[in-house]
């Protein structure tokens, strides 16, 4: 069975912030473009795109028009520090969980995102021998 691409779309109160949020914080690029909607692609890693939707929009489904909560996106980058330099103490972002490594893998922190989204900005390091072994080979 093909898949021809899988993407969260963010139920939102506020499309244009967090399209510019995502655009100027992570390098995101717009492919689409409405008041209610848009589809964000990052030009580095074509493979890696978002979406933001208005939660009021009649797409969503009525039951479900509400915005995102507890939303955790995760964002994999070659060097977490440099990173945590430019969002955190260049850009000042809101920190929900500061820098540190995780015994099961990650080097990461997590910023705020419009609309209570959070971030998780990761680099993987080598996990402990207790977690290594729960890694699928």
């Amino acid at each position: 069975m093909a898949i021809n691409g899988f993407y969260p779309v963010i139920c939102s109160t506020d499309v244009a912030a967090a399209r510019d949020f995502y655009v100027r914080h992570f390098g995101f690029a717009p492919t689409f473009e409405a008041d209610w909607y848009v589809s964000l692609r990052h030009p580095d890693a074509p493979q890696v795109e978002l979406a933001v939707v208005d939660h009021r929009h009649p797409t969503v489904p009525e039951r479900f028009r509400q915005p995102a909560r507890g939303l955790l996106l995760n964002l994999e980058v070659p060097d977490v520090d440099e990173w945590y330099a430019r969002l955190v103490d260049g850009a000042h972002l809101p920190v929900a969980l500061d820098l540190r490594d995780e015994a099961f893998g990650q080097r990461h922190f997590i910023v705020e995102a419009p609309g209570g989204v959070l971030v998780d900005v990761i680099t993987p390091i080598e996990p402990t021998d207790e977690y290594a072994a729960q890694y699928a080979s």
